[in-house]
């Protein structure tokens, strides 16, 4: 990869994964469990990978949610939830971290440089804080990869004249988020010209533009649970790769499909 792009990144969004997460097919529509997840996710973040041009650095930005759960009990935190769970709390953990490593790995592949951006989501306050401090520590002595470590529910990076906002979208509505950007970071807003939020939280696609910054929410590869099949909820299953120019902002995309992987 020495002859990589400076002019690009490549910007890969991983829309809630919810490592740990069971869905019974007769009554959520699809089967998965945690070997599921981790050959999903690995499948598809390595095609995704090598659909994306030679830019010298990537970013993988984890969305939120990460873990399905953020306890031994498996019920959310705020409303005592009772969640759907596929193992106990260290299988989670184990196949969460494989998960990630894997996708780093597969970054290292193709990108000189590799950056990971963890944010809080509201299925993993904690979880998403051990797994930044776990890969930071993991991976001090590699001079390749750099591990974003903070308790922030908002995070930021820039590639030349494009600035990024991450949030998983539980705290603050997309409306918000131009001016919490705008307010947090006026010297960034004022030196960029292209501005974008990217999210998750609910699981579909979407993406709106507001006056002088965009806000987009990514699609999950998991499964819905029986809770989101029963409400409804009907998105389609795929993983994104942005890639951003220097000068230009947003040039490209790709998209892998989970029945690329899954069939």
């Amino acid at each position: 990869v020495s002859h990589a792009s400076e002019d690009l990144v490549a910007v890969y969004p991983l829309g809630d994964p919810h490592v740990g997460m069971k869905a019974y097919k007769d009554e959520a529509g699809d089967d998965w469990d945690l070997v599921t997840a981790q050959e999903v996710f690995c499948g598809v973040f390595d095609r995704l990978v090598k659909t994306a041009p030679h830019c010298q650095e990537a970013v993988i930005v984890n969305l939120g949610d990460y873990f399905h759960r953020d306890n031994v009990a498996g019920v959310t935190e705020r409303n005592r939830h009772v969640l759907d769970t596929d193992g106990n709390y260290m299988m989670m953990v184990d196949t969460g971290i494989k998960i990630m490593l894997q996708m780093i790995n597969s970054a290292l592949e193709h990108h000189q440089k590799v950056r990971v951006i963890t944010i809080i989501g509201n299925h993993d306050d904690t979880g998403a804080m051990f797994l930044q401090a776990a890969l930071k520590h993991m991976y001090q002595d590699e001079p390749r990869v750099e591990i974003d470590c903070t308790s922030s529910v908002f995070q930021y990076f820039q590639h030349g004249s494009s600035f990024f906002g991450v949030h998983h979208g539980h705290t603050c509505k997309a409306d918000k988020l131009p001016l919490v950007m705008a307010t947090d970071r006026p010297k960034e807003w004022g030196d960029s010209s292209f501005r974008y939020w990217l999210t998750g939280h609910i699981h579909h696609d979407s993406r709106k533009e507001y006056s002088g910054c965009s806000v987009e929410s990514f699609r999950t590869l998991a499964a819905k649970d029986n809770y989101a099949y029963s409400g409804g909820y009907r998105a389609g299953q795929d993983s994104k790769a942005l890639v951003i120019h220097k000068d230009y902002g947003e040039v490209e995309r790709h998209t892998i499909n989970i029945a690329q992987v899954l069939k």
